[in-house]
């Protein structure tokens, strides 16, 4: 029973939007009200700075990793383990402490794969630097990873449940970039860096 209960910890635990917590410490705009109003890391380097986007992109993959630790910890099944990585990910984009409302979920999603494997959070990693390097588009960089990532996690874990969590996690990064992927066929998409 315990290590189910771990489910709820880890959904509540991806429920505390690191960008809005890190920009009221820091008394900057709430970043789901300006520049793209995306509570994340992106939106809060364009608001406030790198010090403010780096603490907010830990904080989003701490909560990936950590409940995913604590399971791989209790030895947990691998079932157990695919749905505790969900749940945090889906605390990120449907947190229940801020209304339902909250980020794209890339960076927690990169926790979570890195929870998986941590080989797998390295391929993912450098899949979206390679391409944020290229292009200096964060969406673009954050839709290649997530596309790619069920086959690293295939290649690295063989694991059908795992593979499976991070499908899911994948076709909900895409749909909620779906205004990105507008404006990145337009030719309109903002670049990393630019003042918001």
């Amino acid at each position: 029973m315990a290590v189910w209960s771990l489910v709820p910890l880890a959904y509540f635990l991806g429920s505390l939007s690191s960008a809005v917590i890190v920009s009221r410490l820091f008394r900057l705009p709430d970043p789901r009200e300006l520049g793209s109003k995306n509570p994340g890391a992106t939106n809060v380097l364009r608001l406030g700075g790198k010090k403010a986007a780096a603490i907010t992109l830990l904080g989003d993959v701490a909560k990936g990793v950590v409940p995913l630790m604590m399971a791989k910890l209790l030895d947990t099944d691998v079932s157990v383990v695919a749905l505790v990585g969900l749940a945090a990910f889906f605390g990120h984009l449907y947190p229940v402490f801020f209304n339902f409302k909250g980020g794209k979920g890339v960076a927690t999603a990169l926790g979570v794969l890195s929870g998986f494997s941590w080989m797998v959070g390295v391929a993912t990693l450098l899949t979206w630097i390679a391409v944020a390097f290229v292009s200096r588009i964060s969406s673009l960089a954050a839709l290649v990873a997530s596309v790619l990532a069920p086959f690293y996690v295939w290649f690295f874990t063989d694991s059908e449940m795992l593979v499976g969590a991070s499908i899911v996690m994948s076709l909900f990064l895409i749909w909620r970039h779906r205004g990105n992927i507008e404006r990145l066929l337009q030719g309109q998409e903002a670049r990393i860096g630019r003042k918001a």
